[in-house]
C-alpha cells in the first residue's frame, strides 16, 4: 500500500490501519482453517504438534467459529477499502485453505498453488492504496507495478518453500506431505531450487526496466539475487542440510530487503 501511495501526496492512516487489521485477520483465518483440516496430521509433526488444536487447547468447533469470524471481519474491513481488495481476500482464503492445504499430501504442485495466495498481499496492498481499479489516479503503469509486485513475491516463494521443505522433509514425511519437486532431497530438487533463484534475478529487475524503480533498487535486487543464487548453487553441488538452511535463511531476508528498497525508492521520489 505504501508503494502505491508513492503516487499520492497524503497517506490516509485510517485506511492503512484497516489494511493492516484486515490483512492480519484474513491471514489468521486461512491459517485457522488450515489447522482445522490438518489437526490430526499436525499431531504427527514435531513443528506443529504444540499448535492449539493438535495439542487439545482448542476444539475444532471453537476453531471453526473463530476462523469464520476472522474471515468475515477481515474481508469486510478490506472490502471497505474497495471491492477488488475484498474479493482478493476471499480468493486468498479459499485457495490457501481448500486447495493448497489438501494438495500438500497429494502432489508437489501444492507449492505452485500455495505461491498464489502467498503472493497476493503486496498486490492487495497496492490495490488498497487507490480505492478502486477504476480510480482516477490509477493509470496504466499501475497495472504493471501491481503485477510486478505480485510476480516478485510469487517467484521468490519457490526457492523459499523448497528450502524449507528440504530442511523439514523428515518431519513432513510423518504427515505424508509432498512439497519437494521430486519428493526427495536429490539433485533435481536442488537444481530446480537453483534455477528458481536465477529466474528471480531478472524478475526483481522489472521495476527498473519498467521505470518505476531506480538504479539503487536494481543494485540491491541484483546483489541479493546473486547471493541467493550462490547459496542455492552450493546446495546443488553439496546437497547438504546445512546448505539448505542457508538458502532458507537467505530467503527470509531477501523479500523484506527488496520490498523495503522499493518502498524507500518511492518515498525518495
Amino acid at each position: 500500500m505504501q508503494v502505491g501511495r508513492g503516487h499520492i501526496p497524503n497517506i490516509d492512516w485510517g485506511n492503512w490501519l484497516i489494511l493492516i487489521a484486515g490483512g492480519f485477520l484474513v491471514t489468521a483465518a486461512a491459517n485457522c482453517f488450515n489447522e482445522i483440516i490438518e489437526k490430526d496430521l499436525d499431531k504427527l509433526m514435531s513443528r506443529t504438534k504444540d499448535r492449539p488444536m493438535p495439542a487439545g487447547r482448542m476444539t475444532t468447533g471453537q476453531g471453526l467459529i473463530l476462523g469464520v469470524f476472522m474471515a468475515f471481519l477481515g474481508t469486510w474491513l478490506l472490502g471497505k477499502l474497495n471491492l477488488e481488495t475484498g474479493l482478493l481476500s476471499v480468493f486468498s482464503i479459499l485457495l490457501y485453505a481448500f486447495a493448497y492445504t489438501p494438495l500438500k499430501r497429494k502432489s508437489p504442485i501444492a507449492v505452485f498453488v500455495g505461491a498464489i495466495p502467498g503472493a497476493l498481499p503486496p498486490l492487495i496492498g497496492y490495490l488498497a492504496a487507490f480505492g478502486s481499479l477504476k480510480a482516477e489516479m490509477f493509470h496504466e503503469i499501475d497495472y504493471y507495478i501491481a503485477g510486478i509486485l505480485f510476480l516478485i513475491q510469487f517467484v521468490w516463494q519457490f526457492p523459499h518453500f523448497w528450502a524449507i521443505a528440504w530442511v523439514l522433509d523428515d518431519d513432513y514425511k510423518k504427515a505424508g506431505f509432498r512439497l519437494l519437486p521430486t519428493k526427495k532431497r536429490d539433485k533435481t530438487t536442488a537444481l530446480l531450487t537453483f534455477l528458481s533463484t536465477l529466474i528471480l534475478i531478472p524478475v526483481s529487475l522489472l521495476p527498473t526496466i519498467y521505470g518505476f524503480g531506480g538504479y539503487y533498487i536494481a543494485g540491491l535486487s541484483l546483489i541479493a539475487g546473486l547471493i541467493f543464487s550462490w547459496l542455492a548453487f552450493k546446495l546443488l553441488m553439496n546437497r547438504e542440510l546445512i546448505d539448505a538452511k542457508k538458502v532458507m535463511f537467505c530467503s527470509f531476508f531477501y523479500i523484506p530487503a527488496v520490498q523495503l528498497g522499493l518502498l524507500l525508492n518511492f518515498i525518495a521520489k
